[in-house]
């Protein structure tokens, strides 16, 4: 192996020492410059993008509560138009309520003045026929013609008497 000849060692060491010091100059010269360059840039971007992403950050917090304070409010809102709507519901039926009360009242008194003609009507037939049944009662009883008047007198008493029609 070449490199462990010892005539051939000092000029190795010569070259070695020649290369090393040319790299490093290379390196400090040109490439390390370009490398802290690069990473001053990327620093510079990430911290603008922190910077930004903080910004957005804040702006999403505002968007948030505003978002939130529409929701109350448009809640609120809601609730209040239920309340309203409720009393409102409830003020129609209490209409209604009345209406539908005041027909039936209607309706109630004019069915009771039927009932009373009715009553009145059949008062009226059934003293008729209990004046009929009377007289033909006492006729065969008493085997002799009684007089309209009386039999009308007497189903008249015994109608009072028994406050049939008479109240």
């Amino acid at each position: 192996m070449p490199q462990f000849w010892m005539e051939d060692f000092a000029p190795q060491m010569v070259w070695l020492v020649i290369s090393f010091i040319a790299l490093y100059l290379l390196m400090a010269r040109v490439a390390l410059p370009r490398v802290a360059d690069v990473l001053e840039t990327r620093h510079g971007r990430i911290a603008d993008d922190l910077d930004q992403a903080a910004q957005l950050k804040a702006q999403a917090e505002s968007v948030i509560g505003e978002y939130e304070a529409a929701l109350a409010e448009a809640r609120s809102q809601a609730q209040a138009t239920i309340a309203q709507a409720g009393v409102e519901a409830a003020a129609a039926a209490e209409r209604r309520n009345a209406e539908v009360a005041g027909v039936l009242a209607a309706e109630a008194a004019a069915a009771a003045g039927r009932i009373a003609d009715a009553k009145t009507e059949a008062l009226a037939e059934l003293r008729g026929v209990a004046a009929e049944l009377a007289q033909a009662a006492a006729e065969r009883l008493i085997d002799a013609q009684v007089s309209q008047a009386d039999v009308d007198a007497a189903v008249d008493d015994a109608m009072r008497n028994n406050r049939i029609g008479g109240s």
